[in-house]
C-alpha cells in the first residue's frame, strides 16, 4: 500500500506546478491585447476659446502612431462646415500634427481617426472656439447749428459661441477571451485535484480492505 501511494504524492506538487504555468502561459500575452493606445491630450485643448485660428492642432498619444499613408485623418471644419485643415497630417512617433489655414468665427470642430501601435484603428472628436470680432460703430454726426458736443455710440459686443461638444474617444471594449481561458485553466485545475483526492481515497480503501483480511 505504501508503495503505491508515495508516487501518487509526489505527482500531486507536478500536477499543481503545471496547472499553475498553464495558466500564466495562457493569461500573459492574453491581457496587454485588451488595451488599446489613447488620446492623452490636445493643442489647442478641448473647450478652449482663442482670440484667433491656430496655425496648427498637435495630437500626442499615449504610445507611438502608425504613419501608413491614409490611416491617420484628421478634420477640422468651422461653424458653416467649411474646411480649416491645410494638407495631410503629419505623424512622429506618438505625436499627430495637422496644419490650418484661413479664418475662423465661432466653434471649430475636430475629428480625427488613426491607427494605434497594436494596428487597431482609434477615433474621436472635440471642439474649441473663436470669438466673433466685435463691430465697428460708426460714428454719430454732430449737428453744425448747435454748440452741443457729439453723443457717443455704445457698442455692445457679440456673444461669444460656445463650443459645441466635449470630446469623446471611441472606448474599446477589453477581449473577454483572458476570463474564457483563466476559467478553463481553473476548472483543469479543479479537475485534477478531485482526481487525485478520488484515487487517494480509494487507495485507503483498498488498503483497509486488505488488512482486515485473515492471511491463509
Amino acid at each position: 500500500m505504501t508503495s503505491r501511494m508515495a508516487p501518487r504524492r509526489r505527482a500531486l506538487p507536478a500536477l499543481l506546478a503545471a496547472a499553475l504555468l498553464t495558466v500564466a502561459t495562457l493569461l500573459v500575452p492574453a491581457l496587454p491585447a485588451a488595451a488599446h493606445d489613447e488620446l492623452v491630450s490636445t493643442d489647442p485643448s478641448a473647450d478652449a476659446v482663442l482670440d484667433a485660428l491656430p496655425d496648427r492642432i498637435t495630437f500626442t498619444f499615449s504610445a507611438d502612431i502608425l504613419p501608413d499613408q491614409g490611416a491617420t485623418v484628421i478634420e477640422v471644419t468651422d461653424s458653416a462646415g467649411a474646411s480649416l485643415a491645410s494638407g495631410a497630417p503629419t505623424v512622429d512617433g506618438s505625436t499627430v500634427t495637422q496644419t490650418l489655414t484661413g479664418s475662423a468665427s465661432g466653434p471649430v470642430s475636430v475629428l480625427w481617426r488613426v491607427v494605434s501601435s497594436d494596428g487597431h484603428p482609434i477615433d474621436g472628436s472635440f471642439s474649441f472656439a473663436v470669438p466673433a470680432a466685435s463691430p465697428t460703430p460708426a460714428p454719430t454726426p454732430t449737428p453744425t447749428s448747435a454748440p452741443t458736443p457729439s453723443a457717443s455710440a455704445t457698442v455692445t459686443p457679440s456673444a461669444i459661441a460656445d463650443p459645441v461638444a466635449t470630446p469623446s474617444d471611441t472606448e474599446q471594449a477589453a477581449s473577454p477571451l483572458p476570463w474564457i481561458l483563466l476559467a478553463v485553466a481553473l476548472l483543469a485545475v479543479v479537475g485534477a485535484l478531485v482526481y487525485l483526492v478520488t484515487a487517494r481515497g480509494r487507495g485507503r480503501s483498498t488498503g483497509d480492505r486488505s488488512a482486515g483480511t485473515p492471511g491463509r
